[in-house]
């Protein structure tokens, strides 16, 4: 399609104050996906779609060499108290050298920065430049695995996840799984807590058991250690005069990407064993016995209408720091000060680069501008200067990584 505007780095600014301005929590994409989809058009993308979820995918043709993903998320996280926030979190606002608001940097600022890059670049790329920007990364990245799903999916040949890196070049990070406890008593009125039989008596030996799996947590040498926490406990009913007859006690665990669902089940349930075998020989009875381990679920439903019954669970990935596409894409960023290749490290956080190279095996890396403290919090921000850098630096590290992959 032709052009009606030219892809610029101010270009970028703009739209990413117009994305800023529109709230997409996940499932709540649908008037954002429209303002990217109008973006890509505008900019003269040969092919420009949604899938059934409401993913956007652009194409922006090159010649017959690798094909080159380009992603961001569209949802973000919810914005928290407004009075909390220096400056509106939906405003958009420029204001000491930054941009400013909720996705600044995680991730509304890097998508308009890849989205006008992959523009900039017509006619200069080997292959296809792949822009594809999922919904629901949020929340275990449904959007990325349908996006690249063995069935008729986008095919690849490597990504570059716009997460932001303080223009490092990302390798990996650990996976996120959440997994629930879940503990029967029998109800009852708490006026006579003898007819019943309390499912939060069984937290104690539930938590002990978790602690011990703390404890004893694998690591990587790049990745570091996995860690595992309680973060939630929940009784049902929640009525304070009853009694509850069950309890779910909710882990986050931060895995590493030899885990799996089953793996991280078993290791629950024998962390758990002792202690709840104690618990039965005390109380003369076999509660601790039922208690069940679990994958959480939730039933995900796209601003499309689409609905899924979805496990908690975002995959973690290492890319070898020496593979060819990791020290091309190094050496094709730098650094912005001093000389020398970009330094290689992994995430703290988990991406949508879990699907696309822990599941799906194709290369992927991280890059873009941004400071990751500033994720998930009231004083987001996206330093202009520094995402100027990283515009033009995209410029080279897409063809570097391309004739990488092709050599």
């Amino acid at each position: 399609m032709t052009a009606s505007r030219s892809a610029s780095f101010e270009g970028a600014i703009e739209f990413a104050q117009d994305l800023i301005r529109i709230p997409s929590l996940p499932g709540e994409e649908g008037e954002l996906t429209r303002r990217v989809v109008d973006e890509m058009e505008s900019l003269g993308y040969d092919e420009v779609r949604t899938d059934e979820l409401g993913s956007v995918v652009g194409v922006v043709r090159g010649g017959t060499g690798p094909r080159v993903m380009l992603s961001a998320h569209l949802d973000m996280v919810a914005e928290g108290d407004p009075a909390e926030w220096e400056y509106p979190p939906f405003g958009g606002v420029i204001a000491d050298g930054c941009l400013h608001g909720r996705g600044a940097m995680d991730i509304k600022g890097p998508l308009a920065l890849q989205t006008h890059v992959a523009a900039a670049l017509r006619g200069q790329a080997s292959g296809d430049i792949i822009v594809a920007h999922p919904v629901y990364e949020e929340r275990g990245g449904w959007g990325m695995d349908h996006l690249t799903r063995p069935d008729g999916g986008l095919r690849p040949d490597l990504v570059i996840i716009g997460e932001s890196t303080q223009g490092d070049i990302a390798i990996g990070h650990r996976g996120r799984a959440e997994i629930e406890i879940v503990g029967t008593g029998l109800a009852g009125h708490a006026s006579a807590p003898d007819r019943a039989r309390n499912a939060l008596d069984l937290v104690s030996p539930i938590l002990a058991g978790v602690a011990d799996l703390a404890a004893r947590q694998d690591s990587d040498e790049v990745l570091g250690p996995a860690s595992v926490v309680a973060t939630g406990v929940e009784a049902v009913p929640a009525s304070l005069n009853v009694i509850p007859d069950r309890v779910t006690v909710t882990l986050d665990w931060r895995i590493l990407p030899v885990d799996t669902e089953e793996s991280l089940v078993a290791r629950v349930e024998d962390a758990l064993g002792p202690h709840l075998r104690r618990f039965d020989a005390e109380e003369g009875g076999e509660r601790g016995a039922g208690v069940e381990v679990r994958m959480a679920t939730q039933l995900q439903r796209a601003y499309t209408g689409v609905e899924e019954e979805r496990r908690l669970l975002s995959p973690g990935f290492l890319m070898d720091p020496g593979h060819p596409i990791v020290t091309a894409a190094a050496g094709a960023v730098g650094r912005r000060t001093g000389t020398g290749p970009a330094r290689v490290r992994p995430w703290v956080f988990a991406t949508d680069g879990g699907w696309t190279c822990g599941v799906r095996g194709v290369p992927t890396i991280g890059f873009a501008p941004g400071e990751e403290r500033y994720a998930h919090t009231n004083t987001e921000r996206l330093d202009l200067d520094e995402a100027r850098w990283g515009y033009s630096k995209y410029l080279d590290l897409v063809p570097a990584v391309q004739q990488a992959a092709g050599a």
